[in-house]
């Protein structure tokens, strides 16, 4: 396995635990403490556009 297959394993991985936070602060918290779930998931998108953009460049 070279880097950009590690970055997209790594891609993937991050969008799927984005979505699953983003479900859990939706579905499972509706109080205060979804909105931080949400925003983690956001997070976790960013990381793995971050990610995504890597691909090929190094």
């Amino acid at each position: 396995m070279d880097k950009n297959t590690v970055l997209g394993y790594a891609t993937l991985i991050m969008i799927a635990m984005g979505l699953l936070l983003i479900g859990l602060g939706a579905f499972r918290y509706d109080d205060v403490a979804g909105w931080g779930f949400a925003a983690v998931g956001l997070g976790f998108f960013a990381i793995a556009w971050v990610f995504n953009a890597l691909k090929g460049r190094v």
